[in-house]
């Protein structure tokens, strides 16, 4: 099978095309699944693009979508034919979490899946949505699942709630979708005013653009006639959460997922203890809330914004597209 190997030291140019034998025959418990897409996440490009990365050969990529092709003794979940998409945390089934690493996540910890073929335990996927082609369903994994989980799961979400989602990248996207297919009321922010104008096509109730508002958390208070939002899709970090503390309501939920302006920074303890907001961290989901999303994708229709899709050997481009800013929801790589 082909596959994508990041060698050592790291960077996006060494990412490598390798030749590796066909997944194993699937023991007990496992299935071999074969993969025919992924997608890009800011964390994937966090591992391909890290100066000084010391596994050699590693295989990146934490999303994965294919088909069923033999099953395990034992395994009733699964048969040959069926749809799957990957979990990112493949030892997280259920309830709260505990997990305080990358260590068993795809891509990052353990041989991810940027590769033709996969065997292993079945509870490593999920089965994907009926109708969906790969590409769709490997977006779900990570960004997907982000969104479900910060405003169903830990937000509450109910119909009625406004959401405030920051850039147009997959996660930020995604949970507009979600929010307005529940019944919810968007506002949204870019840079740009023709993402802008994207995200009032996919039904933006309002948008914001940042520079030329840089104070954005008051344009989003104005908006809600001075309450404030119920959640915050919190993909910026320590550039944007202040902004994101003035634009919460008194008990609102700030889901922080995402770092983009950095790693660490001063955060306003102050203002937020004043909105007596939640601030929490999310970092995708469990096996259980997957099945949960992709019952709820059936059910209320939504699919996936893809921006562009690259073959397997073009992995590094897509990085370098990403890099861009270029893009306005997923990037997908089918093989």
């Amino acid at each position: 099978m082909k596959a994508i190997a990041l060698r050592s030291p790291g960077g996006l140019d060494k990412l490598v095309s390798v030749d590796f034998p066909d997944a194993a025959d699937p023991g007990p418990g496992e299935i071999r699944v074969r993969l025919h897409a992924t997608s890009l996440n800011y964390h994937d490009y966090g591992v391909c693009s890290r100066p000084g990365w010391k596994v050699d050969g590693r295989i990146p990529m934490s999303d994965g979508a294919g088909v069923v092709d033999a099953v395990g003794e034992g395994v009733t979940a699964f048969a040959p034919g069926d749809h799957v998409v990957s979990c990112f945390f493949p030892t997280w089934s259920d309830g709260a979490a505990t997990l305080p690493d990358f260590t068993t996540v795809p891509g990052d910890g353990v041989d991810g899946f940027a590769r033709e073929s996969f065997t292993g335990p079945f509870t490593c996927f999920t089965r994907a949505p009926l109708g969906w082609g790969h590409a769709e369903a490997a977006t779900l994994t990570t960004a997907a699942l982000t969104a479900w989980r910060a405003l169903v799961v830990e937000g509450g979400f109910k119909a009625g709630d406004t959401v405030l989602v920051l850039g147009t990248g997959g996660v930020s996207i995604v949970a507009l979708q979600m929010a307005k297919a529940m019944g919810g009321s968007v506002v949204a922010t870019s840079s740009s005013d023709a993402k802008l104008e994207r995200t009032r096509n996919l039904g933006a109730d309002h948008v914001i653009n940042y520079r030329t508002t840089p104070e954005w958390g008051q344009a989003v208070r104005a908006w809600t006639g001075g309450r404030g939002v119920d959640h915050v899709i919190e993909v910026g970090g320590p550039g944007t959460l202040a902004q994101s503390i003035t634009a919460v309501r008194v008990g609102g939920h700030i889901a922080l997922i995402g770092v983009l302006t950095g790693r660490s920074g001063e955060v306003p303890t102050a203002a937020l203890m004043a909105k007596q907001a939640r601030l929490q961290g999310i970092i995708v989901g469990s096996r259980r809330q997957q099945i949960d999303m992709v019952r709820a994708m059936e059910v209320t229709g939504l699919k996936p914004v893809i921006d562009r899709s690259f073959p397997l050997d073009g992995l590094a481009d897509a990085f370098r597209y990403q890099e861009s800013g270029a893009h306005f929801g997923k990037i997908c790589v089918e093989f």
